[in-house]
């Protein structure tokens, strides 16, 4: 299969078993650090795959990443990217609507000198005590990107 028609296939199309899965998948923490749009893309749909097979899912964004929380964001977050046209804040808006935890790391707004109020909704700052617990639980998966 052309790589084209996979990363489509994985933005259109969820696994069936999805909802028989979800007993048992373990929670999911995706960390996005990375300032490449296509990268941050990837995290998002990959992070949306794992939700749509019933994992609870936690995305912490830091540094550049953190930019796709971003009211303002930069154009790199959400202009349209190919295959599917979607963008990598486009796709965290989409998990925050169904039901994904969304936070900004803690260092994030204070290093812009802003506060929450330029974040999209949906969107909060961490607190370093519950998500080390989060990354540290048993059994949670842990993605970095």
């Amino acid at each position: 299969m052309r790589p084209l028609k996979i990363l489509a296939a994985a933005l259109c199309l969820a696994l069936p078993a999805g909802a028989a899965l979800a007993q048992d998948a373990a929670p999911l923490v995706t960390v996005v650090t990375a300032e490449n749009p296509q990268t941050q893309l990837m995290a998002m749909v990959l992070t949306g795959q794992a939700a749509e097979q019933g994992h609870a899912v936690r995305v912490l964004l830091c540094g550049p990443g953190g930019d796709m929380a971003l009211a303002d964001a930069p154009e790199g977050v959400t202009a349209p990217q190919p295959p599917m046209g979607a963008s990598p804040q486009g796709l965290l808006t989409q998990l925050i609507a169904n039901g994904a935890t969304v936070e900004v790391c803690a260092i994030y707004l204070p290093g812009l000198g802003a506060d929450e109020s330029v974040l999209i909704e949906g969107v909060t700052v961490a607190q370093p005590p519950a998500m080390a617990a989060a990354m540290a639980a048993t059994g949670s998966i842990v993605w970095s990107f």
